[in-house]
């Protein structure tokens, strides 16, 4: 591409010398302020300089004389619009054809359409300033979008409480990316919003245990599985308490107790003696076979029998695998739930869960609530296996400190969290959401 260089004394004076010489339809490329003139370097005068070239469609068949398409001035006559002239034959008819001079038209028709070049140039630089605005503006949205949302100082906030109530790396960071794809940035801005959506995203990450439909109505069968210490004895005496003595209107059940934890000091006497109080049978078998002959002796006249296990550790693979060999007994009749304490280490959930699978236990029945103020850990380890939970304990009382698993139950222990019971009882009802009941 050839460039030619044109200057004046300010850039109407060099628009008007380029019209003149190589008509209207260049392209500028550069603009300098320069000085000429003078003598020996003084008293020279300011003046611009622009380069330009003629762009391609014209150039290749543009010659200094060549024929070419010159636009006709206002008034003038069309017949010379758009005639192949040379560029002077060109400008004389036009200046002819509006009745003025040539040599002095010549310059008010330069003049002209260095004014046309300079107003379309303005014209331009507004049109791009405007861009400019709107690119500036999507690249402050963008930016804005593009910063990471954990950084602004709610989300600081929100990590910060999740984190106080022991909430896996995990799980925050499956709620943080939830809110990156869900909520408007405006809500950033607002905490307690930002709280409200958070909370609601806990409720529906907790699963609470369904009783599976068409289950047989007579001679259920509940077992209690879990590691040494997590209160079982005590959970079932609980569980026994409720569905075995007639209270609120809600008929008896009859209920039985068995226990193949008889060897650990003290619980055969404990159970045996909550069993004396309630008027409830207790029964303690140590093998296969007497369990068997137990459960089909009673069937007819027990509507539930309650089973307590001896605690294992989740790391003693080889007696986990003989107590599961004990419990086959019972086929696909027995509900079975592992018992998990809340004050459990964290690091030790996931082993637990993980260790007691072969159990395919349905729900996890979570004990000792009262015993911590972070339920984070127990709600981040369930929701990440896609376990249920259907009762929580929260004291040593029997029946009273034992509950239907429910979502508020949980939602409320959180610590730090600005809590709307209300509100979040009417997202997470509860008579909805508890599903787990015993009946005749």
């Amino acid at each position: 591409m050839e460039s030619f260089v044109e200057q004046g004394l300010d850039r109407r004076d060099c628009l008007s010398r380029i019209v003149a010489k190589y008509g209207e339809r260049v392209a500028i490329l550069r603009e300098r302020k320069i000085r000429f003139g003078g003598f020996m370097g003084l008293f020279t005068k300011e003046g611009v300089e622009l380069e330009f070239y003629i762009p391609p469609m014209l150039n290749r068949s543009y010659q200094v004389g060549a024929p070419v398409s010159f636009p006709v001035a206002e008034g003038a006559s069309r017949q010379y619009a758009g005639e192949p002239l040379s560029f002077e034959e060109a400008k004389k008819k036009v200046l002819a054809a509006a009745g003025k001079d040539p040599e002095q038209a010549a310059a008010q028709v330069a003049a002209e359409a260095a004014a046309r070049i300079a107003a379309q140039e303005a014209a331009q630089a507004e049109k791009d300033s405007s861009q400019r605005i709107i690119l500036d503006t999507l690249q402050e949205i963008k930016a804005k979008i593009g910063v990471k949302q954990e950084d602004h100082p709610n989300f600081v906030r929100l990590v910060e409480l999740l984190k106080l109530n022991d909430f896996s790396d995990s799980y925050v960071s499956a709620m943080l990316e939830r809110a990156r794809k869900e909520l408007p940035l405006d809500t950033l801005d607002d905490f307690d919003a930002l709280q409200d959506r958070t909370l609601e995203w806990i409720g529906e990450s907790i699963s609470i245990y369904r009783e599976p439909e068409g289950a047989p109505r007579k001679s259920r069968i509940m077992v209690l599985v879990g590691p040494t210490g997590v209160g079982k004895t005590t959970t079932i005496a609980k569980l026994a308490a409720i569905f075995g003595i007639e209270n609120s209107g809600r008929s008896a059940l009859a209920v039985r107790m068995i226990t193949i934890d008889a060897f650990r000091i003290g619980a055969k006497a404990q159970l045996e003696s909550l069993g004396n109080i309630m008027g409830i049978p207790v029964s303690y078998i140590d093998n296969r076979q007497d369990l068997k002959k137990e459960i089909a002796l009673y069937s007819e006249v027990t509507d539930l029998f309650l089973v307590d296990t001896i605690g294992r550790s989740p790391k003693d693979s080889a007696k986990l695998g003989e107590m599961k060999e004990l419990l086959d007994v019972f086929g696909s009749r027995s509900e079975i739930h592992l018992v998990l304490s809340a004050s459990t280490k964290t690091s030790d959930i996931a082993e637990i869960l993980r260790q007691f699978e072969p159990f395919k236990y349905r729900s996890v029945l979570l004990t000792k609530l009262d015993e911590t103020g972070h339920a984070g850990n127990i709600i981040s380890a369930l929701a990440e296996r896609g376990k249920s939970v259907s009762y929580i304990t929260d004291g040593q009382k029997v029946p009273t400190d034992i509950k239907k698993a429910s979502v508020v139950r949980f939602l409320i222990n959180l610590d730090e969290f600005k809590i709307d019971r209300e509100k979040i009882e009417k997202r997470f009802p509860v008579d909805e959401a508890d599903q787990f009941q015993w009946s005749k």
